[in-house]
């Protein structure tokens, strides 16, 4: 009998069952009925001669084949999307949709007035905006821009450096009214100190020497960077934030400016292909020109 290639529907359900962990709830994501996502997995599951999922009282349980396709289900998930992105854009105006990713705090709290200068210059362009401090794949199109803090290695994309963001040990007046202020790096251990949960390479990488901040010092651990700037300014306790953020607000106090200041280089990364799309081109300069505006002091928007 021959192969019958899985239409991309078929994967598309498969993606949703296993995010959402069952076939009524996958089926309430993509707007299906249930039987018609079960049909879609037998579908599958005939046309790739094996099974993907166990049914068992707790629901339905992947299979070791079903793991190992997610990577590659995403990556058809991904060119679906840049296809659908491709296609939105209109003939003879700046149009379509533009898909850029961000960490948290670039993306919450750097990118809103940058975007949002270019929306009143090109309202016909809708914006994707991804939160995310993992590095989105350009080269598989999970995202058409991206503002990056490590320089990228492919050869494939189309990078700029804008410079560095300055990072710096803040606290808000009210802990240090409290509890003091440190004139050492040493005197740190004494405070409450806000940082990660989990010790990433570019924390380690970024570390200054000496500094006691590490996993097992902290009084608040998280791996939300909003959720720990949150937590400096309401007070909860010292910690690294972006020095150009700290600054409008002036209950933030800068600590031990002299003795740790760490430079985090911001890069903005395009795939080459997309070079010839005049809506990405114009919102990578834009991002572009608010980026380098914001590194330099100046407000985030142009």
């Amino acid at each position: 009998m021959a192969f019958v290639d899985p239409g991309w529907e078929l994967y598309r359900s498969f993606l949703a069952v296993m995010r959402e962990g069952s076939l009524s709830a996958a089926a309430r994501a993509l707007g299906m009925t249930q039987p018609s996502l079960g049909r879609h997995m037998r579908e599958l599951e005939t046309a790739l001669g094996t099974a993907l999922f166990a049914r068992s009282p707790q629901g339905l349980v992947p299979t070791p084949l079903a793991r190992e396709l997610v990577p590659h289900a995403q990556a058809m998930a991904s060119a679906s999307a840049a296809l659908q992105r491709t296609a939105s854009a209109g003939r003879g105006e700046v149009s379509g949709t533009v898909r850029i990713t961000a960490s948290e705090v670039i993306g919450a709290e750097v990118l809103p007035p940058i975007l949002a200068a270019f929306r009143e210059r090109h309202p016909g362009i809708v914006i994707e905006l991804v939160l995310s401090n993992a590095s989105a794949d350009l080269l598989r199109r999970d995202a058409d821009i991206a503002v990056r803090m490590v320089q990228p290695t492919q050869e494939a994309l189309v990078a700029r450096r804008l410079g560095s963001v300055a990072l710096g040990l803040f606290a808000h007046r009210r802990y240090l009214e409290a509890h003091g202020r440190p004139s050492l790096l040493a005197e740190l251990a004494d405070h409450s100190l806000i940082g990660f949960d989990t010790e990433m390479p570019y924390i380690r990488r970024m570390r200054a020497d000496g500094l006691p901040y590490v996993r097992e010092r902290f009084s608040l651990r998280t791996d939300s960077d909003l959720a720990a700037l949150a937590a400096i300014r309401a007070g909860y306790g010292l910690g690294i934030m972006q020095v150009n953020l700290a600054r409008r607000d002036p209950q933030l106090v800068h600590l031990l400016a002299d003795e740790l200041a760490i430079p985090l280089e911001t890069w903005v990364v395009m795939h080459e292909d997309l070079r010839q799309s005049l809506r990405v081109r114009r919102l990578f300069e834009h991002v572009a020109e608010g980026l380098v505006n914001y590194l330099g002091g100046g407000p985030p928007s142009t």
